[in-house]
């Protein structure tokens, strides 16, 4: 299924044409400009359909640039592709299964890009309404309550936010003698560090 191209210097539904010279430099035959990869990476993003052409031969080596823009992007810090993916799609060469699996991981994406704000929209309402989130809100609640405690001072420095139940049990005295174990802890601390 071909995407229609969004360019003035093209009709809907064209194919630009992309000749690739031997020294490596890329020409866009519809705007008569050299461009790189980059470019054609952004052409990818807005959906502009293209072929690259081997300016000598005439062969289609649309396949291989993709491929190297995917190399160019994972080994600029973009990593997308988990080495356990990678390791598997290796395994994948010479195997009977091989020539199902274009139209398998095409299917799949295409699946996912028609799903992707609704993937997108479910993950955001998800983080909100999981109870995980509801843990760690408590997890911080009780983290901050035992600062606190144990940290002479810690709570005027501290934004105000609610902290969680106080426990059952913890008189005023013990909470006096934790002070004091944590401020002789600290004192020894800083004796070592001298």
């Amino acid at each position: 299924m071909a995407r229609k191209a969004k360019s003035a210097d093209t009709d809907a539904g064209d194919i630009i044409i992309i000749k690739k010279y031997a020294n490596r430099r890329l020409y866009n035959t519809s705007s008569s400009n050299y461009i790189t990869l980059d470019d054609l990476a952004k052409m990818v993003r807005e959906n502009f359909e293209f072929q690259v052409l081997d300016a000598k031969s005439g062969d289609d080596i649309t396949h291989s640039i993709l491929t190297q823009i995917i190399m160019d992007e994972e080994s600029n810090g973009g990593q997308m592709l988990p080495v356990s993916f990678l390791r598997q799609l290796i395994g994948m060469y010479g195997n009977s299964m091989q020539n199902l699996m274009p139209s398998y991981l095409e299917a799949s994406m295409t699946n996912f890009r028609e799903n992707q704000s609704k993937i997108r929209e479910a993950f955001e309402k998800g983080i909100s309404s999981n109870p995980l989130t509801a843990i760690h809100e408590t997890n911080m609640a009780l983290m901050r309550a035992a600062a606190e405690t144990l940290i002479p001072g810690a709570k005027k420095d501290a934004p105000q936010k609610p902290s969680a139940p106080a426990t059952e049990g913890k008189s005023g005295d013990e909470i006096a003698a934790l002070r004091e174990q944590m401020a002789a802890m600290q004192k020894k601390l800083d004796e070592l560090g001298k």
